[in-house]
Formats: C-alpha cells, structure tokens, sequence
C-alpha cells in the first residue's frame, strides 16, 4: 500500500517513517524547500529517541520519501494524511487554514478512491470541513477519517508502533477496512483499534489532553496547598498514585506543562465550549493555573537576593518543555528566563538537545555552556527547569564549588529535601519543604 503523508513537523515525519517501516511505500510532502532538501539528504530535522535509525534505513530501503510536489506525492496513494500545524488563533480557536488550503487543492488531484486522513489534532467539526473542500474539485469518491495522534514526545517511536489503542473516526466501511488494514501491524498484541464517528474522535484527542493536563495542574495546587501547610506532595502522591482509580502517572509535581499539545489543546477546546454556549469552568482554571504555576519560583528567587535580582548571574538547567526532546514550545524555562533578564539579571543555560531552537528565539540574550557544569561557574544561584536525566546525578561537590553560593531552585522536584541539607545547599523546590542554610547570605 503506498502512503501519503503531507507536513513533516513532529508528527508528519513520525508518522511517515513508522508507516515507511512496517513496509508501506510512504512519501512525505512539505513547502519548505530548505527542509525537504535536508530530509531527502537523509538529516532529521526533529529529535527524537529512535527516529534517526528508521528514517536512515527506510531511506535507503527506498520506502521513505520527501518532495515538495503534492500532485506527485500523492500519486497512487491510497492513505493521505493531513499532520498539518493547527496553531492557536488569537481568540484561543485552532486555525484550519493550512489543512483546508491542502483539503482544497487535493480535490482535482485524487484520481481513484482515496482515503484522507486528519491525523492533526483537530477541533470538532474538521471532519466535515475538508469534506466539503475536497469535494469542491474531486471528480472520484474518497472518505474523510479522523484518525488523532497520541504521540509522546520522547517516546514517540514506540508510541506509534505499539499503540495503547488506535483511534479511527469513520462511518463509512469502505474507509474502516483500509485503516483496519493500515494499522494491523501495529496493534499484533491485541491493542484495540476503536472505531466511532468523526466527531466523536475529533473530541477524544482533546478530551485525551485535557484531562492530563488537569491532573498534573491538579496535583500542582496540591503541592502548592503543601507548601503553606507543611505537608510534601512526594508523599501525597506516592499516597494517592497507588488508587487504582486514579493511577501514578502525571502525578509528578513542578512548574507546569508546555510543549506542542496540551497548551494549544486544552484552550481550542475551551474555545469550541464557548462557540457552543457551554463555560467550561475546570478548563479556564487548568489554563490560569498553570499560566501562574511556570514562574512559581521567581518570587522566591527575588526574596533569596533581597527583592532584586540587578546583576545577579543565574544558571539555568534545562530548556526544552520536556526531557527527550528539543520541543522549546510553551516551555516553562523560556517564561522564566524572559523574567529574569527584565529584572536585571544574566542568564548561562545549558540543554541537552534545545539549545539551537533557543538560540533561534533568544539569540545572544543569553549564554550558552557546553555541559551542565559549564553553566555554573560563577553563578549566583542555580535553576532546573526540565528534568533531564543528567541533571539527576550531579556531583553536588563540584556544583557547590563552581557556583558563588550554595543556592538551587529547582522546579522538577529532582532532588530529595534532606539529602540537599546534609550537603549544605540552600534548596527551594514545588510543595516540599524548603531548605535554608543560614551561613549562606545572598
């Protein structure tokens, strides 16, 4: 079976070498010239754990693919995905604009039954809209499924090929047996492939990130509510992640999500409430919240340094919204280090993968070290923002001697309360007990 894919961002290009591995002939197409050229020179333009590997060998097995011609790329497709940028309008709402522009112009291309596929997240409603552009211009029959992404970032290659469930909107049963067909490979072990109507798997994916995003703000009030009462939200999680009704997972306290997902999901879908006269009450507090959450620390940053942070160099661990990825997008640590530099202070940051995406946002506002520890010499105080493993483990010898004080804010909760006031370090974490030192002034 040969497939389409059209936009290689994170999910196009997953998507088409996952698919490229399991033997389907895949081409992807994009616009961007510059990027097109790099792919089909065999660079990956994403970071991703395992991706490298399959995009290499599907290249040059010659079942992997890249153009920017879109009649050409999908010729002979019998599966067109859409993993189009559906980014956030000014009033919250997801803009279609890119998905409807291709919609329009497939119309006159298709020359045989085709299914087309909306693999980006989507609001509710999509479905029938490139339906209806499609048709404009098509001269055969096609369908339209809606067919949500349920990527991990970091995980992303074993999310795809060993799916939880493979979710597929279509009521028509000549679509339902390709999709069945596409996804066989994936789901051997028994995993279902859920089938309902468009609509209700437009909803899912964003019911999906909404909840998730509600756990974590969630437990992020908790710890807030620990910190003014003297309990540690470590311990409250352990205590409530063992419910099974309520599960360990996205129960890890800190300075807010970011990323690609659940910022841009949970408002369209706050968005699509209001379009249908419904206030959607736990939505609007899961996105302030969280808003608040990202910069939590600031304040007792200031209050360290005496109200100010004038000529205060800081450190700063971790870039990217996440561990395992160089996804800079509603990342916490850019909110923080915008702040930081406002009041007067300058910033050394050091990321595993991020750092070129930074330097594209920020450029030389800030400094760039070339190892964890590079970021710290002589720095007045130290911040984690992403918990990347290589922050777990540090040699807190060399980390005391190469800052000017003692001093972590750390908003992944990576280190334990105690162990940090054994070894003498001021320590400031998300709804666990704060650690000072007395000897050590600001």
């Amino acid at each position: 079976m040969k497939i389409a894919v059209i936009g290689t961002g994170y999910v196009g290009l997953v998507t088409g070498t996952c698919f490229a591995e399991t033997g389907y002939i895949v081409t992807c197409v994009d616009i961007d010239e510059e990027k097109v050229k790099k792919l089909q020179s065999g660079i990956v333009t994403i970071y991703e754990p395992g991706l490298e590997v399959l995009f290499e060998r599907n290249i040059q097995q010659g079942r992997l693919k890249f153009t920017t011609d879109l009649a050409e790329g999908i010729q002979g497709a019998k599966v067109i995905f859409l993993a189009l940028p559906t980014p956030p309008g000014e009033d919250g709402s997801a803009d279609l604009k890119y998905i409807l522009q291709v919609a329009e112009q497939l119309g006159p291309l298709l020359e045989d039954y085709t299914v087309v596929v909306d693999k980006s997240t989507v609001p509710v409603g999509t479905a029938e809209l490139v339906r209806e552009r499609i048709a404009r211009h098509a001269k055969v029959e096609f369908d339209v499924v809606s067919n949500p992404e349920f990527l991990r970032e970091g995980v992303a290659v074993e999310d795809f090929m060993k799916p939880e469930r493979v979710v597929v909107g279509t009521r028509s049963e000549r679509a339902r047996k390709i999709m069945e067909q596409l996804y066989a490979p994936m789901v051997r072990q028994g995993n279902p492939i859920l089938f309902m109507d468009e609509r209700s798997a437009e909803m899912t994916k964003y019911a999906a990130n909404a909840f998730l995003a509600t756990k974590i703000t969630f437990m992020n009030e908790i710890a807030n509510l620990c910190e003014r009462v003297g309990a540690n939200v470590d311990d409250v999680r352990r205590g409530i992640g063992t419910d099974s009704r309520i599960g360990k997972r996205f129960l890890f306290a800190g300075i807010g999500y970011g990323g690609s997902c659940f910022p841009k999901d949970v408002q369209a879908l706050a968005k699509t409430a209001e379009e249908n006269d419904y206030d959607f009450r736990i939505l609007k507090a899961v996105m302030q919240v969280n808003q608040e959450q990202k910069t939590k620390l600031i304040p007792a940053l200031k209050e360290f340094f005496g109200g100010s942070l004038q000529g205060k160099r800081i450190a700063v661990w971790g870039l990217s919204f996440k561990p395992y990825t160089d996804d800079i997008r509603e990342a916490p640590a850019l909110e923080n280090i915008k702040i930081l530099l406002q009041e007067g202070a300058t910033v050394k940051a050091y990321d595993p993968e991020a750092m070129e995406n930074v330097k594209k946002v920020l450029g030389n506002q800030i400094e760039y070290a070339e190892s964890p520890y590079g970021a710290l010499v002589n720095a007045d105080a130290l911040m984690i923002m992403t918990e990347w493993p290589v922050f777990r483990t540090p040699d807190f010898e060399v980390v005391g001697r190469l800052l000017k004080h003692k001093v972590i804010f750390d908003g992944r909760n990576l280190y334990e309360p105690y162990q940090m006031a054994e070894l003498g370090f001021h320590y400031v974490s998300v709804g666990r007990t704060k650690v000072t030192q007395p000897e050590i002034q600001a």
